[in-house]
């Protein structure tokens, strides 16, 4: 269940049939780019669009992914992406997701993923201040 203490955002899009498998379900592969479509919303809400981030030197490389399946979603079905921050250290993040229909709000899958922080010249570094500061705008206290 997406928390209550801090910002949660959400996109809604409708599933794409290219998005499904041949049971005409979503394929399991592609919740996990409606994560980092979530991501990217989730940065730009919070006024620090992840491609600047990139664009000044930066990567956040994927060192964990977890979902849990719990209803199928389908082509033509709107679904709506949370995201909010788990956690954010000096070096790492981790992000959590809700895909929920976007009528009924039943929750379809939930999911979190874990991010290191690294330079272009692939060394592990500091997320940097200014960017550090407006993911901090979506946490508690």
């Amino acid at each position: 269940m997406a928390p209550t203490d801090r910002f949660v955002s959400e996109n809604t899009f409708f599933v794409r049939y290219a998005e499904t498998d041949a049971m005409g379900i979503v394929h399991h592969s592609v919740y996990i780019v409606y994560f980092e479509e979530a991501r990217s919303h989730y940065s730009r809400e919070m006024g620090a669009p992840y491609a600047d981030f990139e664009s000044s030197g930066y990567w956040l490389t994927v060192a964990e992914v977890q979902a849990r399946f719990i209803v199928p979603t389908r082509y033509g079905q709107q679904i709506a992406a949370r995201c909010w921050i788990d956690d954010l250290k000096n070096r790492t993040i981790t992000f959590g997701y809700e895909i929920v229909d976007a009528a009924s709000r039943q929750v379809c899958v939930t999911g979190r993923s874990h991010h290191v922080c690294i330079n272009h010249a692939g060394q592990v570094c500091r997320v940097p201040d200014e960017w550090a500061a407006a993911m901090r705008k979506g946490l508690p206290g």
